[in-house]
């Protein structure tokens, strides 16, 4: 059974930065492409940004240029450094492995003040 466990949100002011991690385990993580999404309060949630086993990146255009997701294949962590935080990135923030996924972590939470 695949977990994936998030960490490292919490309160920023606009502008500032925070690095979230996702700590992986029942899964093949150096072959599986690997995502970020987010779940803004009152909206559904989506994808922000991926990372494939080859380590090529993808971002939703409102976070290109801010946001970096990268991953170590020998801890099985996934990461998301994301700088130049504005409050429309304020939300829960979750991993997984699959676009389509049906289940998901905890999640964290980022709330960026203005």
């Amino acid at each position: 059974q695949v977990h994936l466990v998030e960490s490292g949100g919490g309160l920023v002011q606009a502008g500032g930065s925070l690095r979230l991690s996702c700590r992986v385990s029942g899964l093949n993580f150096r072959l599986s492409a690997m995502h970020w999404f987010r779940q803004a309060p009152g909206k559904q949630r989506e994808l922000v940004a991926s990372i494939s086993s080859g380590g090529s990146t993808e971002y939703v255009d409102s976070v290109n240029g801010r946001f970096f997701i990268s991953r170590n294949n020998v801890q099985m962590m996934l990461f998301l450094q994301m700088n130049a935080l504005n409050t429309e990135d304020t939300g829960v923030y979750y991993c997984n492995y699959l676009r389509d996924a049906t289940r998901w972590g905890r999640g964290t939470q980022v709330t960026v003040s203005s």
